[in-house]
């Protein structure tokens, strides 16, 4: 049965960015989970980076673009825009709990 754990499908979570914010605007995830964060853009490129984890994803205009990653660490992690979208580029972010 633990084999059967290891290999478990990732959690398939989806986040829209739009000038100038991110829906849903935060995100609760679990250490030790995979997780397959998929980033779609309804208007110009954005990317998603959360720099404490490593992760980062970019998406071009109006497109879908995703990434796998685990968390490995708890914590309150907060995601910015990594692709500059305008004026209010600077207050595009996502919040990300980890827990255990």
């Amino acid at each position: 049965m633990s084999k059967a754990r290891a290999e478990a499908v990732p959690r398939h979570v989806e986040v829209t960015a739009k000038r100038f914010a991110f829906e849903p605007t935060e995100i609760t995830l679990k250490k030790g989970e995979p997780v397959d964060l998929v980033l779609k853009s309804t208007d110009v490129p954005h990317g998603l980076r959360f720099r404490e984890l490593n992760v980062e994803v970019k998406v071009g205009k109006g497109g879908t673009s995703d990434v796998r990653f685990t968390p490995s660490q708890t914590g309150t992690f907060v995601g910015h825009c990594s692709v500059f979208c305008g004026m209010g580029h600077g207050s595009m972010t996502l919040k990300l709990h980890v827990v255990d």
